[in-house]
């Protein structure tokens, strides 16, 4: 790609209003998800064994429609405001919140053993590289990434559900690899060519019996539209398992990316407050997260529950 890239995409802190992205559940919304709930602890199943189409929903339908259409051809990202966590408990917003989710897309796998919901917490070990931990299993401040950029077939939307904050930290931000790409042809055009080209990642121990630790693909795709993969923590942690240097050219342009998504007017920051919903587009945006402390007290300490959608490949890890 040679041109700029134009329309809602390729959006800048400044041009972004809360309707673009924010979506308030009705009441009628919020008195389906009570039933929905009270069915649920009447009626007991794994959760993920829970269809939407088992529920009459149809104001929680439209409002997931509205999320698909922001993801499809809005801003690529969106805040569902909010679960009433204040009827419901944890177990039955995680389940409404699975069913919310697979109105807008499939959940698929998010770890080689199957596991389809996944809470993000701070475990206290460290993600160096080769040790399967992933950062977001830390406290640590995790940069622009997209998910799973490690794999053949990374998630199309990434979706969180706050449970509880952090007592200090923790706050989201979002940019659009499409907004990062016309400043870098502005700013920085010798990088593009190398980003088209094949870096290593680390896998994370996920992968089976005899093979390969590391994994390759560029970090821009070019087709319909500009696909992203991208994970500076992941790329460095798969040239340390290669044994191999970073080469000079691949070295500046992820600092030119590092560098963009730190410029403030190019991304979007947030506080995800309890009960609400964060879906991003995985492939179009980059999401990341500050540093956090946590309460002392184990139940009051921060807890996200994150799910992958796809609707296209198998449900399991591999796609």
């Amino acid at each position: 790609m040679a041109n700029s890239i134009d329309g809602p995409s390729a959006w800048r802190r400044g041009d972004l209003r809360t309707e673009d992205y924010r979506i308030a559940l009705s009441g009628a919304a919020l008195d389906e998800i009570r039933r929905a709930a009270d069915e649920l602890r009447e009626f007991p199943l794994p959760t993920i064994l829970r269809r939407p189409e088992e529920f009459t929903m149809p104001a929680c339908q439209a409002a997931m429609a509205e999320v698909r259409r922001m993801l499809a051809s809005g801003v690529h990202f969106a805040i569902v405001d909010r679960l009433p966590l204040d009827a419901i408990d944890a177990d039955a917003a995680t389940a409404i919140y699975w069913l919310l989710a697979s109105m807008v897309a499939r959940p698929v796998a998010q770890s080689l053993d199957g596991k389809l919901i996944y809470d993000v917490r701070d475990t206290g070990r460290a993600a160096l590289p080769g040790s399967g931990v992933r950062p977001d299993q830390t406290n640590i401040e995790l940069k622009f990434h997209t998910d799973n950029s490690y794999n053949r077939t990374p998630p199309d939307t990434v979706v969180l559900l706050c449970l509880k904050p952090a007592e200090r930290g923790g706050h989201s931000r979002v940019a659009s690899f499409h907004t990062l790409y016309n400043a870098l042809l502005t700013r920085h055009p010798e990088c593009l060519a190398r980003l088209y080209r094949p870096f290593w990642f680390d896998r994370q121990r996920e992968f089976h019996a005899g093979e390969t630790p590391v994994f390759t693909a560029p970090v821009f795709t070019a087709g319909a539209k500009l696909q992203a993969r991208f994970s500076a923590h992941q790329i460095r942690g798969g040239y340390a398992l290669k044994g191999e240097p970073l080469d000079d050219e691949g070295g500046a342009a992820l600092a030119a990316l590092l560098d963009l998504f730190d410029d403030d007017t190019l991304s979007a920051d947030f506080d995800l407050e309890p009960g609400q919903l964060q879906f991003v587009d995985n492939r179009v945006l980059g999401h990341a997260r500050t540093e956090f402390a946590d309460f002392p007290e184990p139940e009051r300490r921060r807890h996200l529950v994150r799910l992958w959608l796809r609707d296209h490949g198998r449900r399991a890890y591999p796609g």
